[in-house]
């Protein structure tokens, strides 16, 4: 009798890899209009990067008689590299019932991969809108096992619909001192609950999320922290361009002060802020923004990222809508040769017309004018699914079943001089 050989597991890994890194990818860029314009890099080596940032013009000048030369002045912005993951469960038996056939297999796993990569895309997506603390929401009440958010408005911690969704896990860190042990869980040392919790309904008309449990102890003040996130994301726009989200940093000369990457912000390090102070989007107040950045850097911005409250604000607002294609970046193309593009609101600026973008992880009061050059996602090598042990599939512990990994580790690195922000507008 002729010996026929099983599809082994190592196989199915490398099939695993072949029918869905283009997919990963593919979804990659295209997860966002602003992902997809970024630049990225996949060769971040060594313990972090350092990019010098010249902040004076150098050499001396004048009139009348030889000036005195001077020297320019320098800042380094320092990045760590952050670690994201995604992990997706594939249960045995559908490995083992698909192993002689490569269509099963494949059949059997692409709904579960691509889940997976869009949870990881969502996730990079949150990120890259927020503040690197990896907080999703502060607490306004509680009861039962049913939480409210604040609004929006209230608090820099307020109510984002799109922090939150259903089978979600969170840590909770609750304002009680260090140490204090509350029902059934034990703080870790920065006062996170070490416990994860699973969202299991989102309410957003109320802004209340109903979660499996809250072990007692949960008041107002509180904040839900996606898993494992406490100061662990990468940095994201409404740190970087809004400086009262960001930490004290004091730099070599003793300077110190609000700022990101490691440098205090001020005139060369800084975003364009404006403060709406609860007025109405207008075009007075867009290009007033536009030209301050252009004042600033020197470019006007290329790309504007706005709530969708701001966005069907803007749309009644121009009465000329057109349409506007933007492809990804020229020479930057994802690994698997695709081409993604995108559509929106195109308005006028002083250098040309520049797209306007909804995008559902900024607040409702918030509207971005960015230069996505200026915008690099550094990852470090082999970013995709993880297979160093020379399969994809990892057994769980305990269980009848394998785990799937995919990310890696990587920082977003954001110039603010050439990007502007809007925020408190009405909404």
């Amino acid at each position: 009798m002729a010996y026929e050989k099983l599809f082994t597991l190592e196989e199915a890994s490398a099939l695993f890899k072949i029918k869905y890194e283009k997919l990963s990818e593919n979804v990659y860029n295209s997860a966002n209009v602003l992902l997809g314009r970024v630049k990225k890099s996949y060769n971040f080596v060594g313990e972090k990067i350092q990019i010098t940032i010249p902040s004076s013009f150098s050499g001396g000048v004048g009139s009348g008689s030889l000036p005195k030369a001077n020297v320019a002045m320098y800042k380094r912005a320092e990045l760590q590299s952050k670690k994201m993951y995604a992990v997706v469960e594939i249960d045995r038996e559908t490995i083992k019932a698909a192993l002689k056939d490569e269509g099963s297999f494949v059949r059997a796993t692409k709904e579960v991969v691509k889940k997976g990569v869009e949870s990881f895309m969502r996730n990079m997506s949150r990120c890259l809108f927020n503040d690197a603390s990896g907080i999703l929401g502060e607490v306004e009440s509680v009861s039962g096992n049913t939480v409210t958010i604040k609004d929006i408005s209230a608090s820099d911690n307020g109510f984002k619909e799109a922090n939150f969704e259903e089978r979600d896990l969170i840590n909770l860190e609750v304002a009680v001192p260090v140490g204090s042990v509350l029902p059934n869980t034990q703080l870790i040392a920065d006062g996170t609950k070490a416990k994860t919790f699973e969202i299991v309904e989102v309410k957003p008309e109320s802004r209340e999320v109903i979660l499996s449990s809250v072990d007692g102890g949960l008041a107002a003040g509180d904040k839900l922290i996606m898993q494992g996130s406490k100061n662990a994301d990468p940095e994201g726009l409404k740190g970087v361009l809004l400086e009262k989200n960001r930490q004290t940093v004091t730099e070599a000369d003793g300077t110190s002060g609000a700022g990101s990457f490691g440098i205090v912000h001020k005139r060369r390090w800084k975003a364009t802020q404006e403060d709406a102070q609860s007025a109405a989007v207008s075009t007075d107040l867009l290009n007033k923004v536009m030209l301050k950045i252009k004042k600033s850097c020197g470019k006007s911005p290329n790309l504007i990222v706005t709530s969708y409250k701001q966005y069907e604000k803007i749309l009644n607002l121009l009465e000329d809508q057109k349409r506007y294609s933007v492809p990804t970046r020229a020479g930057l193309k994802s690994k698997s040769g695709a081409d993604i593009s995108f559509s929106g609101v195109e308005f006028m600026s002083i250098d040309g017309p520049i797209g306007i973008f909804p995008e559902r992880f900024v607040e409702d009061d918030t509207i971005y004018l960015l230069n996505d050059a200026h915008i690099h996602i550094h990852h470090r090598p082999d970013f995709g699914w993880f297979d160093d042990d020379g399969t994809v599939f990892l057994r769980k512990a305990d269980e009848d079943a394998y785990e799937a990994r995919y990310g890696g580790y990587l920082q977003t690195y954001i110039n603010p001089c050439f990007h502007g922000v809007i925020h408190n507008l009405s909404v």
